[in-house]
């Protein structure tokens, strides 16, 4: 008997629905109705929650090759969560653009170097520019940390896209506008990100 077959004698044996189920188990009703239906485990934690609920062995509960399956697919996610984990930190340090001296701006036959928010000496839609892909950045960064672990299917198809985007695009548009600084720190973001995208 497979792993869904025996959640669903079990949960039955109770006199339980699957939302009194998940309720118990503190996970959604599609959760539970995904792993009686056979189209998902549960992670380790929620296997053992599961265990621990009906009074019996993760070994009752699963075949060898579904346990391997479990561990399997928990070591991916947790690989994934620790890869948005830095994706976000990294998109969010661009943050530091606006603060730090990055930047060149002449002054009086000088070459100074400020940060973005005192940048003046740039025509109007460079520095629009500049802020633009800075703060979509930052956002999308925001939006990696807060929506982490979160079933949001768009987001989560996009994310890691959206991410290496902004950052090759503010790679081209400082190395264009000859802003070394600002390139070589988006560049080393972005090489990051392509190191981790290798791992997966």
């Amino acid at each position: 008997m497979d792993f869904n077959e025996k959640l669903q004698e079990l949960r039955k044996r109770k006199g339980l629905t699957q939302e009194e189920l998940a309720e118990a188990l503190f996970v959604s009703r599609t959760a539970v109705s995904k792993w009686e239906s056979g189209r998902g485990y549960p992670s380790i934690d929620s296997l053992k929650g599961i265990a621990s609920f009906f009074s019996v062995s993760i070994d009752e509960l699963l075949s060898g090759e579904e346990l391997v399956s479990i561990a399997q697919n928990d070591h991916v996610q947790e690989m994934l969560q620790m890869r948005d984990l830095v994706f976000g930190l990294l998109d969010c340090a661009m943050a530091l653009f606006l603060f730090f001296p990055l930047f060149g701006q002449a002054e009086n036959e000088k070459i100074h170097i400020v940060s973005l928010l005192s940048l003046m000496s740039i025509p109007l839609y460079m520095k629009v520019t500049y802020f633009t892909l800075v703060s979509l950045t930052i956002l999308c960064g925001l939006a990696t940390l807060a929506l982490q672990g979160r079933q949001v299917r768009f987001w989560n198809q996009f994310k890691s896209g959206f991410s290496l985007l902004l950052s090759i695009s503010g790679v081209l548009v400082f190395i264009l506008s000859r802003e070394p600084y600002a390139a070589s720190l988006t560049f080393l973001f972005l090489l990051i990100k392509g190191i981790l995208m290798l791992k997966r």
